[in-house]
């Protein structure tokens, strides 16, 4: 693969796992971008973080900016909330608005979920990528599987 098409996270979006307690539960990608994709994005980025604060709805200059604070705050409150241990949940934080990913129990868990993170100071909304259990097709790009061990 040549480095037009090795594929990382160039924005450094904040990517995280609050929880994992179901195993099997499909592992997402994450914010993955090539280099012609990170060219491609830059433009929108910059107008569509710029917009919020030109509006007033941000009083920092890029919405992006929001999003290293509010991901790990998010992840903690989760955490500490109690109602979601029994869950495998990666969040996304892109523009103040929060990606959640991964598996629940219950379809109350996963609306709980996104009512909590709605909460969360600066969080603006809330992508809900959740199933019930682990066999249901992922909503998300799924990572790829993990090379196995030469024996």
């Amino acid at each position: 693969m040549n480095a037009q098409q090795e594929r990382g996270n160039h924005f450094n979006d904040p990517f995280l796992q609050v929880t994992a307690a179901m195993p099997g539960c499909p592992v997402p990608e994450g914010p993955m971008f090539t280099q012609q994709q990170v060219r491609a994005e830059a433009h929108v980025r910059a107008q569509h973080g710029g917009s919020c604060f030109r509006s007033g709805r941000c009083r920092l200059p890029n919405s992006y900016l929001y999003d290293r604070e509010i991901i790990p705050r998010m992840v903690s409150y989760l955490q500490q909330d109690g109602r979601f241990n029994n869950t495998s949940v990666w969040v996304l934080g892109e523009r103040r608005l929060v990606t959640l990913m991964g598996c629940v129990q219950t379809q109350e868990q996963a609306r709980a979920m996104e009512q909590a993170v709605m909460l969360v100071d600066d969080v603006m909304g809330v992508v809900n990528y959740l199933s019930v259990g682990t066999t249901a097709k992922p909503k998300y790009s799924v990572a790829p599987a993990a090379p196995k061990p030469a024996r």
